[in-house]
């Protein structure tokens, strides 16, 4: 019935924009060769930035591209959450049915919130991460489909998107980097005003070098004539070009209605206001094709034609009359499907849309979501709850209109896009009072929220409270990093408690704003938890009071250890078990492990720690698995494992990137980086902390970590400038609220050791004097040792102080022995005592950890004690001047290299082994079988050696059975130590000591 309609455009040439086409179409070689491109194309309504791009997907088709498009939806201002990548995915499936399919393999219950047809979603608890890890599951969908295959993915109308689309394509754009991709995204620009909320996200974009923008600019006067010319067919009068220039003004959609008036005679006694030139045309329709009209304008950016039937209650044979009407004038196009109508530019529609009274919207709206409750299937089936609270909504029927958005935020957390769940909240709190009370007592929490658990009631029988609607979108907003409206939502719910017997949920809320505030930099989060402690001190077990004990717990283990935050996480695991809150427990259970091993029972507490990741991965309890993967491996770097740390954190890297971002992540890497650098791996180390840099969503703790980790890698560099500019990141990051001995006493160190090394003896006294007064707490060992060295090794000053001090630091494991003997011979150096044997002690005990850069640090003052104690020894200090000098320079540790160095010269050594013979040239071995000895003898697989050096691991293979065969040993492990013995070559900077 609808595919004779004709949907041609006014304009049959496209004019202009050859260095755009030109920039797009070399956007496509690129990425056809594996390198993603990215573009924004903005531009005022109406200049042209759709035609661009169908002209461009047009040349991409046929160039073998696969195109996706995808446009924002704008239903009475409301986007349909993630609608244009639902739409393009839809498409690029139809396309590539196969290909998707197997890119989305085992992923498919989570990417159905994209994409519905790919099966039902999974249920299951919300939390910080989902929609961060459907964004990473997006990304990755993508790189699998466009492996083998060029694809462009458009995305037109940006300024309608909503929140959750936003956050999509920036993630995209940042993460993207491999896959025949070019992704563009269009925008109104005259549409961004100062509070647009597209605005803050293009100039977060502008700082991406992997993305470009084109700004389209309007026609010249040429380019206008030749455009008139092709609409017209025959060349223009020049007095009509000059005239429609000047009213156009060069906007390519406003040269096309001028033109088409023009030739229909139209003309004289155009108004000069641009709505009145775009109404001309429709007034000149027949009234029932008017009436069509403005039935679309109001339906959406797309109205189905079954459902246009049903609003417009005109006849079929009237409803395609007036339909060919306007499609005829150019006004309406039928949708590719052929299964509805839009408005062929959407300024149109919203000249019509501005032209209607206000009674009339509310009527047509009442009666498009009357046609939709009548038969819900006019619509796509993930679009119908969406569009009903907007139809209800704005026909301003609050009886109808709170239920409707209610389903509409269910629906929105459902597909994770939590930014659209809040904004629906708040829509039904502002509905809230003007809805009648028969319905919403009939309302359940049951229904509409999950935030938070009952308290006290069963959410089946018990009418939703608006405290219901306040809880769900704080946490919504929590969920979707908008964290100040969030925040300003428990403000609000706690001065209307404030007046209530309710102290469980007052409680909850309590710890909703605790998170908050620390989340926003602007308190420890201690003063609200102690609230929400007071609340429930006395009550009988319930969810809450657990929750409320495993925060509480959780505080504390971060700033002040000890036997009242033991006792909180063995009450908090009591009670969840008791009202079988297994997420709870399992979230105190961890909480318990690092306070044990905190403690110095090491053991009980890993063991702890490694059953609760293994049965939240089992159980498929995301967010505490998440937890585990943060502080287990932080735990094992507390004493010492660090090897053992960096194998489950890249495990929890991997596992973040499927299951969460943003904090998480940031947590994670942080914690890599920082074991990473104990390993002596500094260039990864640098990697972990760069791979979540500026991450948006981030809390201000999360960036405090990684500027504390890059400001303590410039440090151990030599980057004094870099490392003053990292430090006052990070101390703003944490602000002086945040006194947790994670985080303060490392940023003491790095202060400490610049203003020594930058010639401020004072400054360095009053930073320490400062982090001494209040004492050490208990389990702060691996920040207080390192502290007091740094502090030792300054001067003679404090002395008396820093031995007090290190009386109350425990040293529970092996690596904080070790420093408390480095301590120890710090402060006899710093009064003229040196003796070799305690620094011999030293070296031996960091001998048998794997912390290079101690170890360097620790041998270079061997060396000096051997040198100042004669000559007898000097052999020795030789070895370990050359082993130190070595290792700092294999990590770039500038400060230790100069120090080694200037010994050496004092003493006369030479830092290099006197090379005049080349033992290996009595082996006869090849230049590549040195070459491959020499990663032998660092403990190199043949893999790793193939990867080295651009060979096939089994020419690898090959080599090293020429090696063994002339060598005359039987083993990797022989022919290394031989080589060692015989000097073949010297060791590559840190590999001796890092054997």
């Amino acid at each position: 019935m609808l595919a004779p309609v004709e949907t041609r455009s006014v304009s049959p040439v496209f004019v202009g924009r050859r260095d755009e086409l030109d920039l797009l179409n070399d956007a496509l070689t690129r990425a056809a060769a594996g390198e993603p491109q990215a573009f924004l194309i903005g531009g005022e309504a109406g200049v042209g930035k759709t035609r661009l791009v169908e002209e461009y997907t047009a040349d991409a088709a046929r160039r073998g591209a696969v195109v996706a498009l995808g446009g924002c939806v704008e239903i009475g201002a409301d986007g349909l959450p993630f609608a244009p990548f639902s739409t393009a995915l839809r498409a690029l499936r139809r396309a590539l049915p196969d290909e998707l399919a197997a890119a989305a393999a085992g992923q498919e219950t989570e990417l159905a919130r994209l994409l519905p047809e790919m099966g039902e979603t999974r249920p299951g608890r919300h939390d910080e991460e989902g929609m961060a890890r459907l964004f990473e599951l997006t990304a990755r969908l993508l790189e699998r489909v466009t492996a083998d295959r060029t694809v462009v993915l458009a995305l037109e109308d940006l300024h309608w998107a909503d929140a959750s689309t936003r956050h999509l394509l920036s993630y995209l754009l940042r993460t993207l980097r491999t896959g025949r991709l070019v992704v563009l995204a269009t925008y109104r620009a005259d549409d961004i005003h100062r509070r647009h909320p597209l605005r803050p996200l293009l100039a977060e974009l502008d700082r991406l070098r992997t993305l470009r923008r084109l700004e389209l600019g309007r026609l010249t006067r040429e380019e206008t004539g030749r455009q008139i010319a092709g609409i017209l067919a025959q060349e223009p009068d020049p007095a009509q070009v000059d005239d429609i220039f000047e009213r156009s003004d060069g906007n390519a959609f406003f040269v096309e209605e001028l033109a088409v008036a023009a030739h229909e005679g139209c003309c004289t006694g155009l108004t000069d206001s641009l709505r009145d030139l775009l109404l001309v045309r429709v007034e000149a329709l027949p009234e029932t094709a008017q009436l069509v009209t403005r039935i679309v304008a109001e339906g959406g950016s797309t109205v189905e034609y079954r459902l246009l039937e049903a609003v417009a209650r005109l006849s079929e044979d009237e409803l395609i009359t007036a339909l060919r009407a306007a499609v005829d004038a150019n006004l309406l196009l039928a949708t590719p499907d052929g299964d509805g109508y839009r408005f062929r530019h959407s300024l149109v529609r919203e000249a019509v849309g501005d032209d209607l009274l206000p009674g009339e919207r509310s009527r047509l709206n009442r009666r498009y979501a009357e046609a939709l409750e009548a038969r819900p299937t006019l619509v796509p089936a993930e679009e119908r709850v969406m569009r009903l609270a907007s139809y209800w909504y704005h026909a301003h029927e609050p009886a109808k209109a709170l239920p409707a958005v209610l389903d509409a935020s269910v629906a929105a957390r459902s597909r994770s896009a939590y930014s659209e769940q809040l904004r629906l909240l708040e829509r039904a709190m502002e509905l809230w009072d003007t809805a009648p009370e028969e319905v919403r007592s009939r309302l359940r929490p049951v229904d509409y929220t999950e935030a938070y658990p009952p308290c006290g009631c069963d959410p089946a029988t018990t009418p939703l409270r608006y405290l219901d609607l306040m809880a769900e979108a704080a946490v919504a907003g929590r969920f979707c990093g908008e964290r100040e409206r969030a925040f300003k939502i428990t403000k609000r719910a706690l001065r209307l408690l404030a007046d209530e017997n309710d102290p469980q949920r007052a409680a909850w809320f309590w710890v909703q704003r605790s998170r908050l505030v620390r989340s926003l930099g602007r308190g420890s989060g201690r003063e609200e938890l102690a609230r929400a402690q007071d609340l429930v001190r006395g009550l009988p077990p319930s969810e809450v009071h657990a929750q409320v004990l495993t925060r509480a717990a959780n505080w504390s283990m971060i700033h002040s250890p000890g036997p009242e935050a033991y006792g909180d996480a063995e009450r908090a695991v009591e009670y969840a078990r008791m009202v079988g809150a297994r997420e709870t427990e399992l979230d105190a259970r961890q909480v318990l492990g690092t306070l044990m091993v905190g403690s110095g029972d090491i053991e009980t507490g890993l063991a702890e720690m490694y059953e609760v990741k293994e049965r939240a991965l089992a159980e498929d309890i995301t967010s505490v698995a998440l937890s585990v993967y943060i502080n287990l491996p932080s735990e094992l770097e507390a004493v010492g494992r660090s090897r053992d740390a960096v194998t489950l954190l890249e495990e929890g890297v991997a596992f973040a990137g499927r299951h969460g971002l943003n904090d998480t992540k940031a947590w994670v890497c942080g914690n890599l980086a920082e074991s990473l650098f104990s390993l002596g791996r500094w260039d990864e180390s640098a990697a972990a902390s760069a791979a979540v840099a500026d991450r948006v969503g981030q809390g201000v703790a999360a960036q405090g970590i990684h500027a504390t980790r890059r400001a303590e890698l410039a440090l151990a560099r030599g980057d004094f400038a870099e490392a003053q500019r990292q430090l006052t990141a990070a101390q703003g990051f944490f602000g002086a609220h945040e006194r947790a001995a994670q985080h303060h006493l490392p940023l003491t160190r790095i202060a400490v050791a610049l203003a020594v090394a930058e010639g401020r003896p004072a400054e360095a006294r009053a930073h320490l004097e400062r982090a001494l007064e209040p004492g050490f707490p208990p389990g702060a060992q691996r920040y207080a040792w390192p502290l007091l060295i740094t502090a030792a090794e300054a001067g003679p000053d404090l002395l008396d102080a820093l031995r007090k001090a290190a009386r109350s630091v425990a040293t529970p494991a092996p690596v904080w022995q070790a420093h408390a003997d480095w301590l120890r011979a710090e402060l006899l150096r710093a009064e003229g005592r040196t003796d070799p044997d305690d620094w011999s002690e030293v070296v031996t005990a960091f001998e048998r950890l794997e912390r290079p850069y101690d170890l360097a640090r620790t041998r270079h003052r061997l060396a000096e004690a051997l040198l100042a104690a004669g000559d007898e020894d000097r052999e020795r200090a030789t070895e370990l001047l050359r082993l130190a000098h070595a290792v700092a320079t294999h990590l770039g540790a500038r400060p230790l290299t100069d120090t080694v160095a200037s010994l050496a010269q004092r003493a006369r050594i030479p830092l290099t082994p006197d090379t005049s013979t080349d033992p290996a040239d009595t082996l006869g071995l090849t230049s590549r079988e040195r070459d491959v000895l020499r990663l032998v003898c660092a403990g190199r697989t043949n893999r790793q050696i193939a990867a080295a050096l651009f060979i096939s691991p089994k020419t690898a293979s090959v080599h090293v059975s020429n090696i063994l065969a002339k060598l005359g040993v039987s083993g990797r492990g022989e022919a290394a130590a031989l080589a060692h013995r015989l000097g073949v070559f010297p060791p590559e900077p840190g590999e001796r000591a890092l054997a």
